[in-house]
């Protein structure tokens, strides 16, 4: 067995862990609205106003905190006057699957939903196909609390008092489906829109500028470059874990290799280097982090089930995936110092989602899992650490074993470690600079690495309460198994 050492004063803490840190993303793709999240007021499965009930408790179990909508690359052909009233005009979803939707679901219902989940609503306004006039007057529709005319509109819809609206975001993906635009064009864009986008409500909207795709650095330099002074209060990352690097063939959600399974994990350790590199560009710029990122669409992404609609995106979401999730959040809350918010692509039947559908049946994926296992970490503020781990060399990548994060809050401190490795086990020893580790309880989450939750209500994957770990003197040895995540809840007296 290999042994790690992790050391710590649990008095030095670097950051604060910004709970939308835990946040997610909710489009207008595949069965993650529609027979997802919203199922009609008339359909047989328990509903509030056509919202699924078992998706409203299932998310409030995990706390969620913020929820981003209606887009991703629909956001930016969504016409949100098309979606209030009483006479919908249905609309064509060009982008997923070339459906005609009925735009039922529209700004009442995303915000009804937010106030059900009690999250804040993140908004991702059209700049793509849409104008300023129309983002002014969405935001004049949600935010005004007096008698223009749209906020009269607003209440003729069924909503007397005002909405608050805590994110903007300001065009999606515009180096790409959004627009196709270079950084400078996209900059003169923002400057515009941002001029215009009023929030009549309360003074603190976050306003988000689209920033880069994975490692285009170039973009995020232009950005920070530009738009320092404009009104800025974050910028957005977007990167994807594709297990082969080849989009057109990404590799499958259930039947992959050893080979593949560290392919994903290689890559999903980039975000950690990405996130670092743009960073260090940020800080040129902005030393003192009023600008934060945002990495509001991450996930895994594999080829689609077979038989399934390929523009849904739907794919089984396994043990590998909790791994990914784990290695993801603690690569946040290492980076919490800029990174202020992330949102899991998709909160439901598309891509790494936290619940899928079948009918009237509900279940939580393992990645729904590691958001339940990390929930002490919302808010709470991130420990110095130092950790000597073992790096593991598979099929030509070398890659570290564990990840972690460790933070405190109410007096207790919160260690989260994952280890990557198929066959081997590790040994943690923690090491407090500072006092005694005293009071400790674990959980963890590991199964066969094939393993996932399906329809015929076995759960495969799931938390436990767990006993691999034992003090001796000051400090604790914590056995974390083979493809797991482990959490430990403890205090340093």
């Amino acid at each position: 067995m290999k042994t790690a050492y992790l050391k710590f004063d649990s008095n030095r803490t670097v950051s604060k862990i910004n709970k939308e840190i835990y946040g997610h993303f909710s489009e207008h793709l595949g069965r993650c609205i529609y027979n997802g999240i919203y199922v009609g007021k008339d359909s047989s499965i328990p509903n509030v106003d056509g919202i699924r009930t078992d998706v409203v408790e299932a998310l409030k179990e995990i706390e969620i905190p913020v929820l981003r909508w209606p887009g991703g690359c629909f956001a930016d052909e969504y016409h949100w006057k098309n979606g209030i009233g009483k006479a919908r005009t249905p609309m064509l979803n060009s982008n997923w699957g070339g459906l005609v939707e009925s735009n039922d679901f529209g700004t009442h219902e995303f915000f009804e939903l937010c106030n059900m989940l009690g999250c804040e609503p993140y908004l991702a306004g059209n700049m793509g196909s849409g104008t300023v006039q129309e983002l002014s007057e969405w935001l004049e529709y949600i935010t005004y609390g007096g008698d223009s005319p749209l906020a009269l509109e607003r209440k003729a819809n069924g909503r007397e008092q005002p909405w608050k609206l805590k994110y903007l975001g300001i065009g999606n993906e515009t180096w790409g489906c959004g627009g196709n635009m270079k950084p400078e064009a996209y900059v003169d864009e923002y400057r515009k829109y941002q001029t215009f986008a009023k929030n009549y409500c309360n003074g603190d909207m976050v306003k988000i500028a689209c920033g880069p795709n994975s490692d285009d650095y170039n973009w995020t330099e232009v950005l920070m470059q530009n738009l320092n002074e404009w009104h800025t209060g974050a910028i957005t990352l977007h990167y994807y874990t594709v297990p082969t690097g080849d989009w057109s063939h990404k590799g499958a959600a259930l039947s992959f290799s050893d080979e593949e399974y560290y392919q994903t994990i290689s890559s999903t350790l980039y975000m950690d280097e990405i996130i670092t590199k743009h960073s260090a560009i940020m800080d040129k710029y902005d030393p003192d982090c009023k600008i934060k990122l945002v990495v509001d669409e991450w996930g895994c992404w594999y080829d689609v089930e077979e038989g399934t609609n390929p523009g849904f995106l739907y794919q089984q979401n396994t043990m590998r995936d909790a791994i990914v999730a784990a290695i993801n959040l603690n690569i946040f809350n290492s980076h919490s110092k800029r990174v202020s918010m992330a949102n899991l692509a998709q909160v439901m039947n598309v891509l790494q989602a936290t619940l899928i559908s079948d009918g009237e049946r509900l279940v939580k994926t393992p990645t729904w899992y590691v958001f339940k296992m990390f929930l002490p970490h919302h808010d709470a503020e991130l420990i110095k650490t130092s950790l000597a781990a073992p790096e593991l060399e598979q099929y030509g990548k070398a890659m570290p074993m564990l990840s972690h994060s460790l933070s405190k809050k109410d007096g207790k401190l919160y260690l989260t470690v994952s280890n990557c490795s198929l066959d081997e086990d590790c040994t943690l020893l923690l090491d407090a600079e500072c006092g005694r580790i005293t009071c400790a309880k674990s959980q963890i989450i590991t199964a066969p690495i094939h393993d996932y939750n399906d329809f015929d209500g076995k759960v495969n994957v799931s938390i436990s309460d767990y006993d691999g770990f034992e003090q001796a003197d000051d400090k604790l040895m914590l056995n974390v198994p083979a493809h797991s995540v482990v959490s430990l809840c403890f205090e340093n007296q």
